[in-house]
């Protein structure tokens, strides 16, 4: 509803009351309605839902329209990458969210620092993603905020032409609520806990949830060893869990990122059932590392499969889990994304060792010769060395093209003498167009970085201490952060601001006039930075 007809509303509301709620202004009202948009996290899911699909739908058009995400683990954060965004590109088109398992494990759980192996309490999940809109929606009602009082100035200086700009552009105010990806594990449990944490998380906004194939007791983050999967069936409750919870809380469009993390799983827990050659629990089982024996050699306690009129017995570790054959993970790859797409997941994930496009282009023209609108959600991950990965397939390209690479060492390629080297510049040029070219070639419709916020706030955490407690002092924060957030228009330069101050002197205003006690006079300290941001 148009601003000027939220006021005509309010106005008739209020006429309608016989004076007794004469105090009220129409005006104001429609704006605190306009800064409240989104009153609860159902309505965030359904409007981001429709959002992916259609993002989803451009990109089988024209795979150059793929999406991106940076995992985020305070609202604050969220709050500030979707400000930068719209400040930097006009628009928050294709740029989501991602909330990654693996940071509120390391940094949100009250148990303190955790490995990501789903230890982390569950409620952490929904929590976030609450936290993450609740800062996204203060990030709208504070852009408003400025263009309401922008008005009001304008208004009393009787400037029509910039009224009627400002009018234009509430009324086209582009919202910073975006997609989210939220990671759920492995489901936290049984196929009905799945269900039930899947109904927080999108009760708190998430419009996309993303779920793994290890064992829930045993989940371990996708670029460590020791991954254990499951069979494809219960898997598949589990993507059914989801579905039933989008549907349950009217969420149609909600997306299932389905995750198969079988490339470097080499083991599972459980041997699945099949009730006839060739059916999934069959194939399932086919990738085991199994030995042929002789009935009379069979030992207490030996699990036997019979296939083909063979009896062989899979290698049990002393785990109890079982291990499969070495070589078969882009093969489990491969048909745990068919099975999956073929029933109901929306996109798939492949957690690779190694960024590497033909690697990954290689499993979807296989999924896609099944599936044809096949289409990936990738992590760009910082458990990847990207400099030393780039520079080495540069490497091995330019030996296999018969170039001589003799002036390189290729266990040694991460050296800083080798930045503005050939083979240096290239690596870069080819990690710089990474997205684009996967997107391109190996149906990657959504590039996310799992955990670049928890390294940023490290690094720049660093340098800041390094300056500051060293010869440098008070210029250390002064010339390495303040100085360079006034010149870059880094808007929270006005913390007070950013905070929510002046939207309470504001509604202050509206509650008590002129008698209205506020924070932002003249004897503000934050009028020190009238010229920023």
């Amino acid at each position: 509803m148009s601003y000027q007809t939220l006021i005509a509303t309010n106005s008739a509301q209020i006429a309608a009351h016989e004076g007794t709620w004469d105090s009220i202004s129409a005006e104001s009202v429609a704006r605190m309605q306009l800064q409240n948009r989104f009153q609860t996290g159902l309505d965030i899911a359904r409007y981001t839902a429709k959002i992916m699909r259609e993002d989803m739908a451009a990109y089988d058009a024209d795979p150059a329209q793929y999406t991106q995400s940076l995992g985020c683990w305070h609202g604050f954060i969220a709050q500030q990458k979707m400000i930068s965004i719209k400040k930097h590109f006009g628009t928050t088109k294709k740029r989501y969210l991602y909330l990654s398992g693996w940071m509120i494990a390391a940094l949100r759980s009250e148990f303190g620092p955790l490995p990501d192996q789903s230890m982390h309490e569950k409620t952490s999940v929904p929590a976030l993603i609450e936290e993450l809109y609740t800062f996204l929606r203060q990030a709208d009602s504070r852009e408003l905020n400025i263009l309401f009082r922008d008005l009001d100035d304008a208004r009393g200086q009787k400037d029509t032409a910039r009224v009627a700009a400002i009018m234009d552009k509430i009324e086209n105010h582009e919202t910073h609520v975006v997609p989210i990806i939220a990671d759920i594990d492995a489901g936290f449990g049984n196929a009905e806990a799945t269900y039930l944490l899947a109904k927080k998380m999108i009760e708190a906004g998430a419009c996309a949830l993303q779920i793994e194939n290890q064992v829930s007791d045993e989940k371990q983050c996708g670029h460590q060893d020791g991954k254990v999967t499951v069979p494809h069936e219960d898997f598949l409750q589990k993507i059914r869990a989801c579905r039933y919870a989008f549907l349950e809380l009217g969420v149609p469009d909600g997306i299932i990122v389905a995750r198969t993390d079988s490339l470097g799983a080499g083991l599972t827990k459980q041997i699945a059932v099949s009730t006839a050659a060739g059916d999934l629990g069959d194939l399932y089982n086919s990738f085991l590392d199994c030995e042929e024996i002789d009935p009379a050699t069979a030992q207490n306690g030996d699990v036997i499969l019979n296939r083909n009129g063979k009896l062989l017995r899979p290698k049990r570790l002393p785990s109890n889990l079982f291990q499969f054959r070495p070589g078969t993970g882009e093969d489990r790859c491969v048909l745990d994304c068919i099975t999956s797409l073929q029933n109901g997941a929306d996109l798939i994930w492949i957690e690779t060792e190694k960024p590497h496009i033909e690697q990954i282009a290689g499993m979807v023209d296989r999924i896609r010769e099944v599936v044809p609108n096949a289409k990936l959600a990738y992590n760009n991950s910082p458990s990847f060395n990207w400099t030393l990965n780039f520079r080495q397939q540069v490497f091995d390209a330019w030996s296999a093209e018969g170039r001589d690479v003799s002036a390189y060492e290729r266990a040694n390629l991460m050296s800083a003498s080798f930045d503005e080297t050939p083979l240096g510049i290239e690596a870069d040029v080819r990690i710089q167009n990474f997205q684009r070219d996967s997107a391109k070639r190996a149906g990657i419709f959504h590039h996310l970085i799992t955990l670049p916020t928890y390294h940023t706030a490290a690094l720049s955490t660093d340098n800041l201490a390094k300056d500051y407690f060293g010869e440098m002092g008070m210029l250390g924060y002064v010339a390495g952060v303040q100085r360079k957030e006034i010149r870059q228009g880094i808007a929270c330069v006005k913390h007070q601001n950013m905070s929510g101050s002046d939207i309470g002197d504001d509604h202050k205003e509206y509650f008590a006039g002129e008698a209205a006690l506020k924070a932002g006079g003249k004897d503000n300290t934050m009028n020190q930075f009238g010229q920023a941001a």
